[in-house]
């Protein structure tokens, strides 16, 4: 299997599947000197981790990150770092029925047609549980951007129909659904009990802001800062489309609307996302992710068997209602990733940038 690399200096490669013995990342071109403990992880990995609500898995994995090699002495030594988190608290009897049926939404269809053999025991490496490493990886790749004092930060802008319409940051960590609009979460919690007492499952949007972000991060044409941002969020298995900026809402304007006016103190609006020509203006960056429903759900649906005979797939296990509020820290891990990875490639190019 290809492609389970991201970045060109700053390199993650990513390995394990959900019901294994282990997952894990090896970060390769992670500079020397920044001081590293398996400590630092356990913030951001407690945010992915199941166990806020009860609409979440009631999988319990400490995804407690083991520092392999690449330390010495509590600073990174250049070499490639290993970091490895282990699963614990597997049950892969009631995946059985996956063994010969394909869940509709799922990835195990298009796994078996491509590699004719896979690992169905809680979606293999298609599970969500793969996004763990990403987050460990994107702990160091903000170190790395340390730095500049660059602020990620994801919240939950919309689930099930619910709209966040305020934001105050300082609400995101007091629900279990990591919203800044402390009324819209309310509302999205009844929706989700909804969802749940009804067997089904529902998706939302992930907006992601970075403030104190440098001008000139990007390499055009076909490493615009945007588009690999977006191509690293595409990544993520529940993501099926990304916006920057005014998005989709730009087609809807005028020049003379869209544009934004550029002054002596800086951009007058953002509707770029603080990102133009595929380079970083300056501005906060402002990417937004729509994650799907999960596709394993309680209720009935029709499928195919491994024979392609029509059959009728009955779940039962593990999973979350909604994927929305885990995606957040997945979501500011790839963009932390990405942007770890272009500003070194800039400064290996002789770029300099003001801290």
């Amino acid at each position: 299997m290809a492609g389970n690399s991201l970045g060109q200096i700053f390199k993650i490669t990513t390995f394990g599947e959900s019901h294994g013995k282990a997952l894990g990342a090896v970060i390769d071109g992670c500079p020397s000197g920044i001081r590293l403990a398996e400590a630092d992880f356990i913030p951001e990995m407690e945010r992915r981790r199941p166990g806020r609500s009860s609409f979440e898995t009631p999988r319990t994995e400490e995804d407690r990150v083991e520092i392999v090699s690449g330390v010495f002495e509590g600073l990174t030594t250049g070499t490639p770092l290993t970091l490895l988190v282990g699963n614990h608290d597997v049950r892969s009897k009631p995946y059985g029925v996956l063994k010969n049926l394909f869940r509709p939404g799922h990835a195990d269809y298009t796994y078996f047609k491509k590699f004719g053999h896979l690992d169905y025991r809680g979606g293999g490496r298609a599970s969500a549980r793969e996004t763990a490493a990403r987050v460990a990886a994107g702990v160091v790749a903000r170190k790395v951007l340390a730095p500049f004092h660059m602020n990620i930060l994801g919240h939950t802008l919309e689930l099930g129909g619910i709209r966040a319409e305020r934001m105050d940051p300082g609400v995101i960590p007091k629900n279990p659904l990591y919203c800044a609009d402390p009324d819209a979460a309310v509302r999205m919690l009844e929706v989700l009990e909804k969802a749940k007492r009804a067997g089904d499952s529902l998706g939302g949007v992930v907006e992601v802001l970075v403030t104190g972000c440098p001008a000139g991060l990007g390499e055009p044409v076909f490493d615009k800062l945007d588009a690999e941002l977006a191509g690293a969020i595409m990544s993520i298995g529940a993501v099926k489309g990304v916006e920057v900026g005014a998005g989709f809402e730009a087609a809807r304007l005028r020049g003379s609307e869209n544009n934004d006016p550029i002054r002596s103190t800086g951009f007058s609006s953002n509707r770029s996302g603080g990102i133009l020509g595929g380079i970083s203006n300056g501005d906060d960056l402002v990417l937004r992710a729509a994650v799907k429903p999960i596709p394993s759900i309680m209720k009935p649906q029709k499928t195919i068997d491994r024979q392609g005979r029509d059959a009728t797939l009955e779940l039962t296990g593990r999973f979350d209602v909604t994927a929305v509020a885990r995606i957040v820290p997945v979501v500011e891990a790839m963009v932390a990733l990405v942007l770890a990875d272009h500003y070194l490639r800039a400064r290996s190019g002789g770029q300099d940038f003001e801290v």
